[in-house]
């Protein structure tokens, strides 16, 4: 997810975030994960604010440093 720096701190991405779930759980999926990098914090905190866990790593990914998950039901 990325909000342009002209946007950020505007509500932006904690709207991209619920609509992305809205669309997980009306598709019938019950668990969401996400990745982002360390230095990403306000990206860290906004999971943590909407609900997200931090998890052990479930990808390879050479940019991913953290790992999430929210359970939708």
């Amino acid at each position: 997810m990325f909000v342009r720096p002209a946007h950020r701190g505007a509500g932006g991405g904690a709207a991209l975030l619920t609509a992305v779930e809205q669309r997980t759980r009306a598709a019938g999926t019950d668990v969401i994960r996400l990745d982002t990098r360390a230095d990403l914090v306000e990206a860290r905190a906004l999971y943590a604010r909407h609900g997200y866990v931090e998890i052990p790593a479930y990808s390879q990914d050479p940019y991913a440093e953290h790992w999430f998950e929210k359970r939708l039901r």
